[in-house]
């Protein structure tokens, strides 16, 4: 009896490191992310699913607020993970242009950090040749202004159709969650795929309505699948 009892409590302590070492890495270390929008095209596409280095920022100690020091600070190129500053329950994915004590300008569509020229990330993405003046917009035409302390500027890789300082302001430095890195898996979604439709008032339709969107999903993972953006590295 007491051998069984010692194997029991033995199996039991492994399932519990388990499961606290998954919600420390899933908390604290390496996050998954799925990009809902266009606003990172070309570089990120809808579907891309990502996984974020939270440890390079400071990560956090469990069920505190303390954050351990940072491997190093968010700097210009890094593609950040932070709640959407009008609405923290919302995470957004932009690019870091500047950091704190930078001067950041845009001159028709032209990126100007410390009044040098900013070279355009690999698939920076422009749809609409038209240039709009300030002040009407500030979409084309924007600042000049100093980066404040303990923030980051921070743009949209698809420069026309993003929500991002230019529209809203400046990302506080300690919200950022982390660093996208990679892509681990990208799936092509089309407008007429199946939704689920989950209601707990309706448990037979609610069954039904989740076989068939995994059995629709799983026939056509050969199509679908953009197996050639799994394991890219995120710049």
């Amino acid at each position: 009896m007491a051998k069984n009892k010692s194997l029991l409590r033995e199996y039991a302590e492994i399932v519990l490191f388990t499961v606290l070492l998954f919600i420390v890495i899933r908390a604290e270390v390496v996050q998954a992310f799925r990009i809902p929008s266009e606003s990172m095209e070309a570089t990120l596409q809808v579907g891309d699913f990502l996984l974020v280095n939270k440890f390079i920022y400071g990560p956090g100690i469990p069920f505190t607020d303390i954050r351990m020091p940072a491997w190093r600070d968010p700097e210009p190129g890094d593609i950040l993970v932070f709640p959407y500053p009008r609405n923290p329950a919302q995470m957004f994915i932009k690019r870091c242009i500047a950091v704190a004590g930078q001067k950041v300008e845009i001159r028709d569509k032209r990126v100007y950090v410390d009044d040098v020229l900013v070279e355009n990330p690999p698939h920076v993405k422009f749809d609409d040749p038209t240039v709009r003046a300030a002040p009407r917009s500030t979409r084309d035409n924007w600042g000049p202004k100093i980066v404040p302390a303990g923030t980051l500027f921070v743009m949209g890789d698809n420069r026309d159709y993003s929500s991002d300082s230019r529209y809203w302001g400046f990302v506080d430095t300690k919200d950022v969650v982390g660093n996208a890195f990679v892509i681990y898996w990208s799936w092509e979604r089309h407008r007429n795929d199946p939704e689920l439709v989950w209601q707990s008032s309706r448990p037979l339709e609610s069954v039904a309505s989740l076989a068939y969107v995994l059995g629709y999903n799983i026939a056509h993972v050969p199509w679908r699948v953009r197996w050639n953006r799994i394991g890219r590295i995120v710049m």
